[in-house]
This record gives structure tokens, sequence and C-alpha cells, in this order.
């Protein structure tokens, strides 16, 4: 018996054979259900094959991953350790100058600084009003949360306590229209005063005289008057410094030194006498 497809069977015969199946199978998969039936089959049989064929892949994007983040956390490790070493060196410091400025207050009679009482906090939630900078944090009147405690975070001022519940608290922050916060230049002592704009990254120096000593990158720190803020914590940086003679002041902008847009761990600070009479 000859074969079709054998030795015997002529080129021609072939191809007319093949033509003729393949389009009884495309017309099969188009117009029925049975092709589709079939090739779901035939997909579940293989799709083995592609995980199997896949796995050395996916092996080596694991492994990939997983030496990446070890590499990524030995750098953070590094860093942290040479952050500390600096912090470490920094405290020695603080502790050499704390002695001094003691035995200078002794020889003065002035009083001793008395330290501030503090309290951590976490934001619940954003104020949602984008004309208004406002923030919800979780502590309240049960952990003695006054009016007017200040806010701040690991860089510097926040903002101020403005309403008060039992177990939660609004914060308006120093960008907000209504926020005042009195500063003076560290490089100089020139006190002024920084208010908010209605912007998260910027605020403005008020009735700046030209004739100030102040320049672009000028650190501006809490003077402590006023008695919210205490003195000497990181406010804002000079960013911006405008002088127009026709102007009765120059327009100066300055960049909080606290991320407000990311804020999410918060300290309370009472002044010494405000945390005398809670306590």
């Amino acid at each position: 018996m000859n074969l079709l497809f054998g030795r015997s069977a002529p080129l021609h015969l072939r191809l007319i054979i093949a033509v003729v199946l393949s389009a009884a199978l495309m017309f099969g998969d188009r117009y029925t259900d049975g092709a589709s039936a079939v090739r779901t089959s035939l997909n579940t049989i293989v799709s083995p094959l592609f995980y199997f064929a896949n796995l050395p892949y996916e092996l080596f994007s694991w492994g990939s991953e997983n030496l990446q983040s070890r590499r990524y956390l030995n750098q953070e490790n590094e860093q942290l350790k040479t952050q500390q070493l600096l912090q470490s060196e920094r405290l020695q410091q603080f502790a050499f100058l704390e002695q001094e400025n003691r035995k200078l207050r002794a020889l003065l009679g002035s009083s001793k600084v008395q330290e501030n009482k503090k309290l951590v906090s976490q934001v619940l939630s954003v104020h949602s009003n984008p004309y208004s900078h406002q923030v919800v944090i979780n502590k309240g009147l049960l952990d003695q949360v006054v009016e007017g405690v200040a806010v701040v975070d690991e860089m510097g001022i926040v903002g101020q306590v403005t309403q008060v519940g039992s177990t939660t608290s609004r914060v308006l922050l120093m960008t907000d229209i209504m926020h005042a916060t009195p500063v003076r230049i560290l490089r100089n002592n020139v006190r002024t005063v920084v208010e908010g704009v209605g912007k998260i990254n910027q605020v403005k120096l008020s009735h700046v005289p030209h004739s100030m000593d102040i320049r672009i990158g000028d650190i501006l720190y809490s003077s402590g008057l006023g008695g919210v803020f205490p003195e000497g914590y990181p406010v804002a940086t000079v960013t911006k410094i405008t002088r127009d003679e026709g102007q009765p002041f120059a327009e100066v902008f300055a960049e909080p030194v606290a991320q407000l847009d990311r804020i999410r761990l918060l300290v309370l600070l009472w002044q010494s006498g405000e945390a005398e009479l809670n306590d």
C-alpha cells in the first residue's frame, strides 16, 4: 500500500492536500467552537512547560533582587553607622559646651534653662482644604495637650496646636496663611518673623527693610519670642530675595526645614512654665 506522503506521492499532490487541510483548520477555527476548546486544552497541557522554561529566569530575578536588597541594607547600615559616629562626636561637643554654659551662667548669676516637656505623637489625617494647612494628631486632653503647644519633627519647626479634643488635636502648620513664627538669623542674630503664604514648601519673611543683612542660604531659627516656640529650633532656609527700592520692604522667601508634605511622627514641646502647670 502506497503512503500518502510516501516516496511515491507526487509533490503537487502533497501540496494540495496540505493546503486543503490548512483551509479546513482555519475554517473550523473561525466558525466552530470545537477548535477553541481544543486550543484551550492544548494551552492547559503546555502551560507547565512555559513555567518550567521560565524557571531559570525567575530564579535569577529572585536572586538578583535579594542581592540588591542585601546590598541596599548594607549601604544603609554603613550610612547609619557614619551618621551615628558623627552625631556621637557632636554630642561630645554639646556635653562640653553645656558644661561651659553652666559655668558661665553661674558666673553671671543667670537662671538655668529648664528642659522642655516632650511628647511624641502621630499624624492621623491631613486637612482636605487646600487653602488651610492643618493635620490631626493622636494626642489630646487626656495627654495634657493644650492649645498653643509647639510641634516639631526630626528636622525642625512644624507648627502649633490650635484645637484640642479628648484624644486628638489639630495642628496648624507653619505654612498656613494664619501662622507666624518669630525667628532669628543664625549668622547674625537679626530677628524677624516668618509667615505662611499657603504653599507647603514656602514661607515669607514679613516687613524686611532693604537695609537688613540677610542673604540667600541663611538659616532661620526660632527666637523664643512670643512664648510658643522654644528658642533654637530650625525653621527655614532663605531661598529668594527681591529688593525693589520702589517698594517699602524687600520680598524675602524661605523654604521650611521640616518636610511638611510627608510628616508622620511629631514631637510636642511645652515651654517650661506650661510643663510645670500641666504637671
